[in-house]
């Protein structure tokens, strides 16, 4: 096989991995408790995107946000916000990377007072 069709041939593999759509699902659900779970993930090749929103029978709502990129090493983005029945609010974010030797993590945690709390985390796999 030449090169020159070589290259043909691969610029048309990508061309339709770019050209394929995206696929999303979405779903929701009563908790056990009486609030409910709404759940959307769309994939888009190696990119997922995921919305999460739990909402209590109180009042108080949980929504987060991640994007992920799936490959040897998965990394995933998440951010949050919490919001308690009597109106605080407590944000964050979360990094994590996830090979075939281990994990690593990365995040920070803003109370309702402005604390911000910093941490990170490796687990080795054996």
């Amino acid at each position: 096989m030449t090169n020159v069709l070589k290259v043909s041939l691969a610029v048309l593999a990508l061309g339709l991995v770019a050209a394929s759509p995206a696929a999303a699902e979405q779903w929701r659900r009563p908790t056990v408790h009486g609030g409910e779970l709404t759940r959307e993930v769309t994939r888009d090749g190696r990119l997922y995107y995921g919305d999460t929103t739990r909402t209590g029978p109180n009042g108080g709502t949980y929504s987060s946000s991640a994007t992920c990129f799936d490959g040897v090493v998965n990394r995933c983005k998440r951010s949050f916000t919490a919001t308690g029945p009597e109106g605080k609010t407590v944000t964050g974010t979360g990094y994590r990377a996830g090979g075939p030797f281990g994990v690593r993590r990365a995040g920070s945690i803003t109370g309702p007072n402005g604390n911000t709390v910093v941490g990170a985390r490796r687990f080795w796999r054996r």
